[in-house]
């Protein structure tokens, strides 16, 4: 995530995170003209290629690749296709995921149902979360120009290949999060 964005993305989790419902079931109605599948999205486990948080502190070499290539260079292997609305560059996205180093595997980052503006992460992944639909999961490979570029982030390194997991949960557009904030009963004093 870039580093400037920090402390938007706390603010973001301070306010957005408990104004977020939970996933709905499979057998919940779809919110926003999304479909949804008859059939359960598979459980996460080493047997499909998914992997389960918290991972090992180094993913396997097999999963650090991505089948197929955007234009923009943005490798991707769907893991759990999903249907539906996708979230735009505007939408605050509640999402599980894994980064990790393409060269070594060694994990970076990792988070659990965490709310992240789309236009406030690196360029990969901000592409990748447009490309999921919800209860989509992907593996996205990230080149350099996509991440940190030449120069890095705190433990990455510069031009680092990044491999992100992502599963999208949820996500609200920038006026459903507001409208979430304004109705929102306020504390009461001295808590």
């Amino acid at each position: 995530m870039k580093s400037s964005s920090i402390p938007f993305c706390r603010l973001v989790l301070t306010s957005v995170l408990p104004l977020l419902p939970a996933p709905l079931p499979a057998s919940a109605a779809p919110a926003r003209g999304a479909t949804t599948s008859a059939v359960a999205p598979p459980a996460t486990g080493p047997g499909n290629g998914i992997i389960a948080l918290p991972p090992n502190p180094v993913v396997p070499a097999a999963l650090r690749t991505c089948a197929a290539r955007t234009p923009t260079g943005l490798g991707y292997t769907i893991l759990r296709p999903a249907t539906g609305s996708r979230p735009a560059s505007t939408d605050i996205a509640l999402v599980s995921y894994i980064g990790y180093l393409a060269a070594t595997g060694a994990v970076f980052d990792q988070g659990m149902n965490s709310p992240l503006p789309v236009d406030g992460v690196i360029p990969g992944f901000a592409e990748a979360l447009q490309m999921l639909a919800k209860t989509g999961v992907a593996r996205f490979c990230v080149p350099p120009a996509l991440g940190y570029g030449a120069q890095g982030s705190g433990q990455l390194p510069a031009n680092a290949d990044l491999v992100f997991q992502v599963e999208l949960l949820d996500y609200k557009t920038a006026a459903e999060v507001e409208k979430m904030r304004s109705t929102q009963a306020p504390e009461p004093a001295g808590q």
